[in-house]
């Protein structure tokens, strides 16, 4: 039996960091439901090395339940709404206040659902001047000097995958 057996995990994510959260959730035996907007997670695109599909995407989402739910719509929220309720444990990585948006703030989710662990992966955090910035890898590269310390003669450069984003994944 492994350590999350019986555990189930909402995960609203694209990309990187919150794949690679609920990726180790799912290694350990959680059951996973990714949520993907009508178009799909953008990592899908990243490349083709994957006998035709994107190798970050399938390495990031082996393993889960990919569920499209269109959270622009109100049939939408409330399916994550009905899927939340039965969680025990809400991980999402979208812009800073989206969620709110959409109705489902923290505070809420607290209150209705007393249970539930709510993990909200930002770049800047919840306050601050930047809580309201969107943070790719990249960017946090360059911003933590990271990317001063690779590349050649002719510059700086990106640490060839995304390191800050599995960091922030892992951790």
């Amino acid at each position: 039996m492994l350590p999350l057996e019986g555990i189930t995990v909402v995960a609203v994510e694209q990309a990187v960091a919150a794949p690679f959260c609920s990726s180790r959730l799912a290694d350990a035996g959680a059951h996973v439901v990714k949520i993907e907007r009508p178009e799909g997670d953008f990592a899908r695109g990243y490349d083709a090395a994957a006998k035709g599909q994107s190798s970050y995407f399938v390495w990031l989402n082996r393993g889960k339940d990919s569920r499209v739910v269109d959270l622009a719509e109100p049939d939408g929220r409330a399916e994550l709404e009905t899927l939340i309720a039965s969680a025990d444990v809400l991980l999402q990585n979208l812009k800073p206040g989206s969620m709110d948006r959409m109705g489902f703030a923290r505070e809420r989710l607290r209150k209705d659902y007393p249970k539930l662990i709510c993990c909200t992966i930002t770049g800047y955090g919840d306050t601050g001047p930047y809580a309201d910035r969107k943070a790719y890898d990249l960017l946090i590269q360059a911003e933590s000097g990271l990317a001063s310390i690779t590349g050649g003669p002719e510059g700086p450069s990106r640490v060839g995958m995304s390191i800050v984003d599995v960091a922030t994944g892992a951790t």
